[in-house]
């Protein structure tokens, strides 16, 4: 069985501040705990003052623990 993380730029680790150095840290940490990148995008979301904003998602996943 697998469980799934998403990662986005809004995520706690990224403290508003995105930047691919803080990411390189971000998937390094998940890594360490057996969390595997599967896919990334970018989602598009309706901005505040028109026009829109683009949002990077990261989908990970790693073996669950499963308990009988």
């Amino acid at each position: 069985m697998k469980e799934y993380k998403v990662l986005a730029q809004k995520d706690k680790w990224f403290s508003q501040k995105f930047d691919p150095e803080t990411l390189e840290k971000a998937l390094n940490s998940y890594a360490s705990q057996g969390w595997k990148v599967v896919s990334a995008a970018t989602a598009t979301f309706p901005g505040l003052i028109g026009g829109h904003r683009e949002e990077m998602i990261i989908i990970m996943e790693r073996d669950k623990d499963v308990q009988c």
